[in-house]
């Protein structure tokens, strides 16, 4: 499939073109480069702290596995076709040890993901919200609860899962859908 061109350039306003080249150099450092999907939020110097913020927030995480996370947001991207994002987790995913085999046994069934059980709990929570929120009930909550997670996880895997999505659909919506498009 050809790739489209971004319908933005990520270009930041005048005047903060310092605040972003310092948060860009910041992911660099960390990551090596900057992926495109976060070139893309440079148009908006505050949204692009608050992204990066939330996901330093769940790298830190204090209960909530890189693995499990990870798996949150292949799956969660997976479901919408974002092949950013798809690659980019994958990538993640197996960084950490998952087998590509793994990684897709576990896009077919919830079930064959690497985790442990009660992380796949909060998997199926967390994609049953980003997917069909009205239909996640007390059944679900009490059922992260009976295996030890507390309301923070909970919140917390629900959150990531959903911004996860919001992410997609930015990128989805503006053409970002790879790494290479702001070259």
């Amino acid at each position: 499939m050809e790739q489209q061109t971004p319908l933005l350039q990520p270009v930041p306003p005048a005047g903060d073109q310092g605040r972003v080249a310092a948060i860009f150099n910041g992911i660099e450092q960390r990551m090596g480069f900057v992926p495109d999907g976060l070139r893309l939020y440079g148009i908006s110097p505050h949204l692009l702290e608050a992204f990066v913020s939330s996901v330093s927030y769940f790298v830190e995480h204090p209960t909530l596995s890189n693995r499990l996370l990870g798996f949150v947001r292949y799956l969660a991207s997976e479901q919408v076709n974002c092949k950013f994002c798809i690659d980019y987790n994958q990538g993640f995913l197996i960084s950490l040890g998952v087998d590509q085999a793994d990684i897709e046994a576990a896009s077919k069934n919830i079930d064959a993901a690497p985790l442990e059980e009660r992380e796949k709990t909060l998997l199926g929570l967390a994609l049953k919200a980003v997917n069909t929120p009205e239909a996640v009930n007390s059944d679900d909550v009490d059922a992260a609860h009976s295996q030890g997670w507390s309301d923070r996880d909970i919140f917390d895997v629900v959150a990531v899962g959903a911004t996860n999505r919001s992410f997609n659909i930015m990128l989805k919506t503006f053409n970002v859908d790879g790494q290479g498009v702001f070259n």
